[in-house]
């Protein structure tokens, strides 16, 4: 018996790759308004849109595993 449950790796895939597509698309949409001089005024999109795909991917991934189970 685990303690946190069976199917604790799909769950923390859902939530990395959530949170990286998530946070990635945020960034995007709404850069921070304060900012240094060494700061981007945006991110760059190619990268972003990387790391969108990358967790969408993971995410999708984790919950095809989570209804299969």
């Amino acid at each position: 018996m685990n303690l946190l449950g069976d199917d604790l790796l799909p769950q923390l895939v859902l939530a990395l790759g959530a949170a990286l597509a998530v946070g990635s698309v945020a960034a995007l949409v709404r850069p921070p308004s304060r900012r240094d001089d060494a700061d981007l005024v945006r991110p760059p999109l190619a990268r972003s849109a990387v790391m969108i795909a990358i967790g969408l991917v993971a995410a999708v991934w984790a919950v095809a595993t989570l209804t299969a189970s």
